[in-house]
C-alpha cells in the first residue's frame, strides 16, 4: 500500500471511465451473444429450465450485472434460469439437503470448499473446466485446488472475493500511523490507539462464514499453526496455536462491543454507521458508501476517507491470507447438465465476465489468468489491493487436503469458535484448544 494516494476525484474519474466502457460494451454484447450461440461448446437441452441458488448479494452492482448475464443467456439460448437467493450461511445447508435427497435446484453458488462436502453428488465439469482454461489463459492454482476432487472437476470456482483490512485513513493517522502496519506488533498497537481515540476496530467472531473464517484462519496460520499437517493429522495442540490465541485475546480487548455475535453483515453496518473504523471485509463496504455518497453526506465522507490494506505478516514471514472462494456446482441429479455447463460457459466468456468484474468494483477477483488485465484493477485505485487475492490466498484444509473433512471443519466453525472461546473468556487457551482438537479429530478419523 506504500506510495499510493487515493482521492475521491480519482475514484469518480475511474467510475466514469468504467461507465463509458459499459456503454460501449452494451452494443458489442448484443453481437457477441448471437455469435456465441453458434459456436458455443455446450448447448442447453431442448426445453431446458434450470434453477440456480446463490447467496444474497453484498454489492448491488454485482447482482445487477449477474442478473443481466442470466437474462441475456435466456434470450440467447431459450433456456429459462430461475435465480433463488439465501443468506450466505444458508446456502451450504440447502445444498446438503439437496445432495442427500436428490431434489432441489440444479445449481448452487456457494462458498469456500462447499462442493467437497458431497463430491459424488456433483455434476462432473471436467470438460467445461478444460475448455474454459484453454480459452482464457489457464486457471490460477487456487481454482484448481478448489475445483477438483479425485482428479475431476466437481465445480467451477467462478471467482474469489478478496477479504482484506478496511479502514478509515483519518482514524489511523490520528492514532499516529501513516498506514496499517505490516507486522503483528505494530498492528496491535494501532488497534489499541484506535480504541483509545474512540474510533475502534473490530472483527466478527460469530458464525460469519466469510469474515470470521477469513481472519481467524489468517491469524492461526500467521503464527505457524494449522488444524492438520500434510498427512491430515490433527495438530491444533501446539505452541503456535497457543500464541495465535493469546494474540487474539489482546486484539479482542480493543474491539468494539458485540463482535462475538456478528455475522457477515454486522461489520458492514457498523462501518457505514461510523461506529467502526477498521475491520476485515471485501470491498462491499466501500462500494455501498460510494453508491449512496451523492445523497448522503456521511457516506460521502466515509467513501472519501476509507482505504484497504493487506493483512499483517506474522512470525512465519509470508502472507497467510484465507480468501473467500465462490464455487458454482451443478448437481448430478439435474435433468439438464448441458444447460448448467452452457450457463457457466456464457458467464465466463470475456465479453460477459470482464463487465461483471468491473461492475463488482473489485469485490470479485478472477480465477482465470486472462482477466489479469481487467480495467477495474487500474481504474479503481482502492480496488488494487484485491487484484491478486486468488494468487496470494491459501486454501481450505491448509496444510492438508481440501476434501470433505476440511469443508466440514469450515461448516462447523471449529477454528472460529476456538478463537471466540478464548477472546470472550469462555475458555482458557488450553480449554479452547482441547475442544477444537476433539471436534477436529471426529472429522479426521
Amino acid at each position: 500500500m506504500k506510495n499510493l494516494k487515493f482521492t475521491r476525484r480519482s475514484v469518480l474519474k475511474g467510475g466514469t471511465a468504467l461507465a463509458g466502457l459499459a456503454a460501449l460494451e452494451s452494443t458489442r454484447l448484443l453481437a457477441f451473444a448471437s455469435a456465441w450461440a453458434q459456436s458455443a461448446k455446450f448447448k442447453p437441452e431442448k426445453g431446458a429450465k434450470i434453477q440456480l441458488l446463490r447467496w444474497k448479494r453484498f454489492v448491488q452492482a454485482e447482482d445487477d450485472a449477474f442478473r443481466a448475464i442470466v437474462a441475456s443467456f435466456t434470450k440467447t439460448t431459450g433456456c429459462e434460469v430461475t435465480i433463488l437467493e439465501e443468506g450466505l450461511d444458508d446456502v451450504q445447508p440447502k445444498a446438503s439437503v439437496a445432495a442427500n435427497t436428490g431434489r432441489g435446484p440444479d445449481m448452487f453458488w456457494g462458498i469456500y470448499s462447499m462442493p467437497q462436502l458431497f463430491p459424488d453428488k456433483a455434476l462432473d465439469m471436467s470438460d467445461l473446466a478444460a475448455h474454459l482454461g484453454k480459452t482464457h489463459g489457464g486457471w490460477v492454482s487456487l481454482a484448481e485446488t478448489y475445483g477438483k476432487a479425485k482428479g475431476k472437476w466437481i465445480c467451477i470456482p467462478v471467482c474469489i472475493s478478496g477479504n482484506y483490512i478496511n479502514y478509515r485513513r483519518s482514524s489511523i493517522e490520528k492514532a499516529g500511523f501513516k498506514e496499517v502496519p505490516s507486522d503483528l506488533g505494530g498492528y496491535l498497537e494501532l488497534m489499541k490507539a484506535l480504541k483509545k481515540n474512540n474510533t475502534p476496530g473490530g472483527f466478527a467472531l460469530g458464525h460469519a462464514s466469510g469474515d470470521a473464517n477469513a481472519w481467524t484462519h489468517w491469524l492461526l496460520w500467521a503464527h505457524g499453526g494449522a488444524m492438520v499437517d500434510e498427512k491430515d493429522k490433527v495438530i491444533l495442540d501446539s505452541p503456535e496455536t497457543a500464541k495465535a490465541l493469546e494474540y487474539c485475546k489482546l486484539l479482542y480487548d480493543t474491539f468494539i462491543p458485540g463482535t462475538a455475535s456478528w455475522n457477515d453483515a454486522f461489520n458492514n453496518k457498523a462501518f457505514l454507521s461510523g461506529e467502526l473504523h477498521l475491520t476485515n471485509n471485501g470491498i462491499s463496504i466501500y462500494a455501498a458508501a460510494l453508491r449512496d455518497a451523492a445523497k448522503d453526506a456521511k457516506l460521502k465522507e466515509i467513501a472519501d476517507d476509507m482505504d484497504h490494506a493487506y493483512y499483517p505478516i506474522g512470525p512465519v514471514g509470508k502472507p497467510t491470507e484465507f480468501q473467500v472462494a465462490f464455487p458454482v456446482m451443478g448437481m448430478k441429479y439435474t435433468k439438464f447438465p448441458n444447460a448448467c455447463k452452457s450457463l457457466l460457459e456464457y458467464w465466463m466468456a470475456a465479453e460477459q465476465y470482464n463487465k461483471w468484474l468491473s461492475d463488482s468494483i473489485g469485490y470479485m477477483t478472477h480465477t482465470l489468468n486472462a482477466y489479469d488485465a481487467n480495467p477495474v484493477w487500474t481504474l479503481i485505485a482502492k480496488a488494487r489491493v484485491f487484484r491478486d487475492a486468488t494468487k496470494r490466498s491459501l486454501a481450505a484444509g491448509y496444510r492438508g487436503s481440501i476434501g470433505e473433512r476440511a469443508a466440514a471443519a469450515l461448516a462447523d466453525f471449529i477454528i472460529v469458535d476456538m478463537f471466540a472461546n478464548v477472546a470472550t473468556g469462555r475458555e482458557t487457551v488450553a480449554g479452547a484448544v482441547k475442544i477444537a482438537e476433539r471436534q477436529a479429530r471426529r472429522l479426521y478419523r
